[in-house]
């Protein structure tokens, strides 16, 4: 069966970076379209970036020129490059896909962006 699982959130000071990871896996990763998600406490879970299998990329307008997303097909795995964080950047991060079997999410990791 499909399956997302991400790492590399961590707690970080306004202005540091992180690098988030969603291994893939029971899809072929290289043909679909790929995206990060992200939910704040007491907000709506809000894209933050998608890449295409052949790697065009879109993103919020609150990431851009923060935030970049990738993608290495050899190893099934979808990152997200966040710098400049801010604290307005905290929130569990999924993985999303939508494959033939329907919406797929990973289980998520915490950013935390504070002082």
């Amino acid at each position: 069966q499909v399956q997302l699982v991400e790492s590399g959130g961590d707690l970080v000071q306004p202005g540091g970076s992180l690098r988030l990871s969603c291994a893939a896996s029971g899809f072929t990763f290289s043909r679909y379209v790929m995206s990060w998600y992200r939910q704040a406490p007491g907000k709506e879970r809000e894209l933050v970036a998608t890449i295409t299998p052949g790697g065009r990329t879109n993103y919020a307008d609150s990431v851009k020129g923060r935030f970049s997303i990738s993608r290495d097909n050899a190893k099934n795995t979808l990152y997200l490059q966040m710098t400049s964080l801010k604290p307005e950047d905290t929130a569990v991060y999924y993985c999303y896909a939508r494959t033939l079997v329907g919406d797929s999410w990973g289980q998520g990791t915490q950013v935390t962006v504070s002082s």
